[in-house]
């Protein structure tokens, strides 16, 4: 798995941990078209979630689901083979009801029992994703994929500008004392946000050389070789002429 895609994963399973409760063994609830989409791309489910998403994991269904599946055997025959691995969560149900809806009864508003929900049905992940807290995982491109987490999500988490929905409370106070520390500061004016920095102080006078002093004494030379107040004396040199014989 590349480095951009583990970081990914591993985000979003924050995000949700930090805000919602999600914690290790991972409970993945898993309906008939997850499993269809696998066994027709050769995906060995049991194997590739736990590696996906890097921790343990329990592999769900339901009786509701098994018995959909059940249906359409002669289609799905493998499919239904897959999903018998898996561990069974009651639902509740006396009589059987598709397995889109008892999904949507097995996760409630509130998604209480901290459920990832694995299915390749659009209209079931449309509705989950108006529902806080409901992680989507499908297949895409032979390979699982957990979605970024859903508007209602931020939503229920209450997630501005101010505040980073991928980390705790904590880390966030712990945020905001190093911002201060390093001299930025955060206004918010109606919807605009202002960030002021602190203006650099005057820099230490020991670290800056000090300009060098021209001699107030010395004399400027003009250019005909004259100083100023004073007369070039010419120095006399006795010819000596000798006589040629």
């Amino acid at each position: 798995m590349k480095i951009t895609r583990y970081k990914k994963v591993q985000k979003y399973l924050k995000f949700y941990y930090n805000n919602f409760g999600f914690h290790q063994p991972y409970q993945v609830l898993i309906d008939g078209t997850f499993c269809f989409a696998a066994f027709k791309e050769h995906i060995n489910v049991r194997e590739q979630l736990p590696k996906y998403l890097n921790g343990n994991v329990k592999l769900l269904t339901t009786r509701c689901i098994i018995k959909e599946t059940e249906k359409i055997a002669k289609k799905t025959h493998g499919a239904l083979t897959i999903l018998k691995q898996f561990g069974i969560h009651e639902c509740d149900h006396k009589e059987p009801v598709s397995g889109a809806q008892c999904i949507l009864s097995m996760i409630g508003k509130g998604n209480q029992k901290h459920y990832i929900l694995s299915t390749q049905d659009r209209d079931l992940q449309e509705k989950m994703r108006n529902r806080a807290g409901v992680p989507l995982l499908y297949l895409h491109n032979k390979s699982p994929t957990l979605e970024k987490p859903s508007k209602a999500s931020y939503d229920k988490v209450g997630h501005s500008l101010e505040t980073n929905p991928f980390i705790s409370e904590a880390q966030n106070e712990t945020l905001k004392k190093i911002k201060k520390a390093l001299g930025v500061e955060e206004a918010v004016d109606n919807t605009k946000v202002i960030i002021k920095k602190k203006k650099p102080k005057n820099p230490n006078p020991l670290s800056c050389k000090k300009k060098k002093k021209k001699p107030a004494d010395r004399q400027t030379i003009k250019k005909d070789g004259v100083a100023e107040g004073k007369v070039r004396k010419r120095k006399k040199i006795n010819d000596k002429i000798t006589a040629v014989v």
